[in-house]
């Protein structure tokens, strides 16, 4: 099975938000934990995490990037415990069976997007449109360098994606 992992290309993610994820961290989109906030009241780190993080599954800090990455079984039910007891200990899930039950389903969200090669890179936007939050997975392409010119540059988007 593949599943999103954190990679940090520069030291950009320790600037931007009020946490960063390590490099190597399994993670998953994390819009749930924006539920019920209006994004223009959060401070600026936490409003950027909300536009474009990707959640750790052990830290609970933010990455501006993650990569496609194969996930064995025990360590995909390892990341859901942890992300579990997360959901309970700093976001205030009422018990660690229901805490659970959110985990998994934000694991089989965050697998159900990675259906690419290993080491795909993918960007997240993620906004408010109508009062509801959504969420844009964009893949990395690189480009081929050209007197150090950019490498990297995100996907266009799709005609199937919600508008922004």
């Amino acid at each position: 099975m593949k599943f999103p992992r954190c990679i940090r290309l520069d030291t950009s993610d320790t600037h931007v938000f009020p946490q960063a994820a390590a490099p190597g961290e399994w993670a998953v989109p994390g819009g749930l934990t924006f539920g019920g906030c209006d994004p223009e009241t959060l401070d600026k780190k936490t409003r950027f995490a909300f536009q474009s993080g990707w959640l750790g599954t052990e830290s609970l800090g933010w990455s501006s990037l993650v990569e496609v990455a194969e996930i064995d079984d025990a360590e995909l039910a390892r990341v859901v415990e942890c992300l579990a007891k997360g959901f309970v200990s700093v976001l205030g899930a009422p018990d660690l069976t229901s805490a659970r039950d959110a985990a998994r389903a934000e694991a089989d969200y965050a697998a159900g997007l990675c259906d690419h090669k290993p080491h795909t890179l993918l960007a997240l936007e993620r906004g408010l449109a109508e009062a509801e939050i959504f969420e844009r997975i964009r893949v990395v392409v690189p480009e081929r360098a050209q007197d150090h010119a950019k490498i990297w540059e995100i996907a266009p988007q799709e005609e199937n994606d919600p508008p922004a």
